[in-house]
C-alpha cells in the first residue's frame, strides 16, 4: 500500500533483519481457517527446510487435527503466490528464503476441519 504523506516522511525501517534474532519466514497453510493468517516465525537460514514439517511447524501447527495427517511428500508450496518446489535437503537460504519472504503450503486430501474448505 502506498502512503501519500503530507509531511516529510523518512525514517528507518524498524523491521529490518539485524533487529531480529533470525529472517523472519512467513508461513501459511491453505484451507484451514483455524488460522486467519500466516504465522511468521524467526528461523536461522541454515535450518534445513524439510525441518519445517517435523521440528518446526509441529509446535504451531501441530494441534490441528488434520496436522498428523500431512503427506509432506505431497504437498504443494508457493512463494510470493506462485508455485515453488524447494528442496528438503537443502537450507531455507539455499532453497532462496531470505527476509519476511512468505511461502504457503496445500495439503491435498486435507481440506480443513471435517473438510469445511471443499
Amino acid at each position: 500500500m502506498s502512503v501519500n504523506a503530507l509531511k516529510p516522511y523518512d525514517f528507518p525501517a524498524k523491521d529490518v533483519r539485524e533487529n531480529f534474532p533470525a529472517p523472519l519466514l512467513f508461513i501459511g497453510w491453505d484451507d484451514h481457517l483455524l488460522f486467519g493468517a500466516p504465522i511468521v516465525l524467526p528461523l536461522p537460514s541454515e535450518t534445513p527446510f524439510g525441518a519445517l514439517g517435523s521440528a518446526v511447524l509441529p509446535g504451531t501447527y501441530g494441534y490441528h487435527p488434520d496436522f498428523a495427517r500431512i503427506d509432506w511428500n505431497t504437498v504443494r508450496w508457493t512463494k510470493s503466490g506462485q508455485p515453488w518446489q524447494p528442496d528438503p535437503a537443502k537450507t531455507l537460504a539455499e532453497n532462496g528464503l531470505k527476509h519476511k519472504d512468505l511461502i504457503r503450503f496445500r495439503t491435498p486430501g486435507l481440506s480443513g476441519l471435517n473438510g469445511s474448505c471443499n
